[in-house]
């Protein structure tokens, strides 16, 4: 079946294109020393980011990161699930991370987490939702545990606070995970990788991080550099202070 000529899809699509125009006659064509350097020297980026698939919560743009500066993996509410020795099954969110730390040597990984996110409110609702998903049950419920917990919570608060509490649980979940990895542990044990868990508030535009002793989140003020959740922080600073 062709696609509408002017279908909303088709708009868009045709805008990502004008972009790519607008990218490569003024960004590519203008920064060509450091693309020459990219391609001839490799990546080398000192961070790797796990953040969610979201369209609102780019880790690229929200931090004006520029090519080369972050090894990214996106899924579905920015999940790690704990450590399993290779069983034959494909695994990408844990490819993705070994490839970061074994092969590129990343000195910090990120979880950023951020308000509004689908994959949690699916997972806050898991019980309820009967929309025929194949996947997405199943993904989700690497978190699961924490639903418990979230409906627990004091009936005071309301529907946004909880899922709130649970967006930044699941960070602090994923972050906990990223210790389960022999590779991961060994370099944080000997001071060569710091873990971090952030969340951006979409509504507010403010960025929190998480204290690695009490797990609760706090303002990033302007320019200065949030301690890990996990292991040394040296190096952060430049992805923080723009």
């Amino acid at each position: 079946m062709p696609v509408r000529e002017h279908s909303s899809g088709t708009l868009a699509l045709r805008r990502l294109l004008r972009g790519f125009e607008h990218f490569h006659d003024c960004f590519f064509e203008g920064n060509s020393q450091l693309y020459e350097r990219l391609v001839s020297e490799g990546q080398s980026p000192r961070i790797l980011v796990i953040a969610c698939s979201d369209s609102r919560s780019d880790p690229a743009l929200l931090t004006e990161a520029q090519p080369g500066d972050l090894f990214v993996i996106r899924n579905v509410a920015a999940l790690v699930p704990a450590y399993e020795r290779p069983t034959g099954v494909p695994k990408g969110t844990s490819a993705a991370i070994e490839f970061g730390i074994r092969a590129l040597e990343v000195d910090h990984i990120i979880v950023l987490g951020h308000s509004h996110c689908g994959g949690i409110r699916f997972l806050a609702e898991r019980r309820a939702r009967k929309d025929g998903f194949e996947f997405l049950p199943d993904w989700v419920a690497v978190a699961g545990d924490l639903v418990d917990t979230m409906e627990n919570l004091a009936s005071e608060a309301d529907e946004a606070e909880r899922l709130r509490w649970l967006e930044k649980s699941a960070v602090g979940l994923s972050v906990r995970n990223l210790q389960s990895f022999p590779w991961i542990a060994d370099r944080i044990r000997a001071g060569r990788l710091a873990l971090h868990g952030w969340h951006f508030d979409l509504q507010h535009g403010q960025l929190q991080a998480m204290d690695g002793t009490s797990g609760r989140f706090s303002a990033v003020p302007a320019g200065e550099l949030p301690a890990p959740a996990c292991g040394c922080c040296e190096g952060l600073m430049e992805l923080v202070a723009q």
